[in-house]
């Protein structure tokens, strides 16, 4: 295993080396002298997207990035990003934002969709009820582990304002209402959850730990030992929505049933619920 994530590290490193050039699977996989064919499918399998949706979606973020701090032409940008035309690049930033270019840049807030992967080349591998036993309340002290965690994870919190996001951190963490969990000093789980509502406020899972159980142990933790109520609940993307990379997907593997539609910060998503008799069957499997 530490050899095939190597490789995909490898992999990242060309990317992002040349995010500006033509980029292909075949390309990559050249410079990294590996098999296109096993190296798409241990990219996939161990950063949760696909090397061309990896790509995309970073690209997009240096391009909102230039909406925002720079007066590049807005065809400028989409040639830089990889499009054709303008209105290419238009109508797939528009899906991934939920907003034009132009607007974008009117509004002069810039926030990504996808950060740059860095990944741990020896992770742990312990079962469900392991991990579960390993999570703790956050502290002051582990801020930076849980910010470096949240820019890996923040594909799926579009508008994150990091700043405004860091303000509440501490206020979770000063209420035990942050969770963590570390392998060899790395966060690789995080969950505000608020005790009272039920609510998990922020959740994420470094990538390479997706399929190992993690988020699991994370909900059997706030249903079972900390929420008051006999239900917890969480708001993810909407179905159908371009910009979610498999978080629909999560909850409803969970348990979690689809709740009442919602609009936060502009975002248009959707609640999910998962109620403890309804867990039963998954916390037993």
């Amino acid at each position: 295993m530490p050899g095939n994530i190597k490789n995909v590290m490898a992999a990242i490193d060309y990317i992002e080396s040349h995010l500006q050039e033509k980029l292909d699977l075949e390309t990559i996989a050249g410079a990294v002298h590996y098999s296109k064919y096993h190296l798409h499918r241990m990219f996939t399998d161990t950063a949760g997207l696909t090397i061309r949706a990896y790509i995309r979606r970073r690209r997009l973020t240096e391009a909102a990035k230039l909406l925002v701090f720079s007066d590049r032409p807005i065809l400028a940008i989409a040639l830089s990003a990889g499009y054709e035309s303008q209105q290419s690049f238009t109508d797939i930033f528009k899906a991934m934002y939920k907003k034009s270019p132009n607007r974008y840049r009117e509004e002069e807030e810039f926030y990504p969709l996808q950060l740059r992967y860095v990944l741990n080349e020896s992770p742990a591998n312990p079962d469900a009820k392991e991990w579960r036993d390993r999570i703790v309340f956050a502290a002051e002290e582990d801020i930076p582990q849980w910010i470096e965690l949240v820019h890996l994870v923040i594909d799926g919190f579009p508008c994150l304002d990091e700043k405004q996001y860091l303000e509440q951190l501490q206020e979770y963490i000063k209420n035990k209402r942050a969770l963590i969990l570390k392998d060899d000093n790395r966060a690789i789980g995080i969950m505000a959850f608020h005790e009272a509502t039920g609510n998990i406020d922020f959740f994420g899972v470094h990538p390479q730990y997706r399929k190992r159980g993690v988020a699991k142990a994370f909900c059997e933790k706030a249903l079972y030992e900390l929420a008051r109520s006999p239900w917890i609940s969480v708001t993810t993307f909407r179905e159908g929505d371009k910009a979610d990379t498999g978080y629909r997907e999560v909850w409803g593997s969970l348990g979690f049933a689809e709740a009442e539609l919602l609009v936060e910060f502009g975002y248009p998503t959707q609640r999910f619920i998962l109620h403890r008799e309804k867990s039963e069957g998954k916390k037993n499997e």
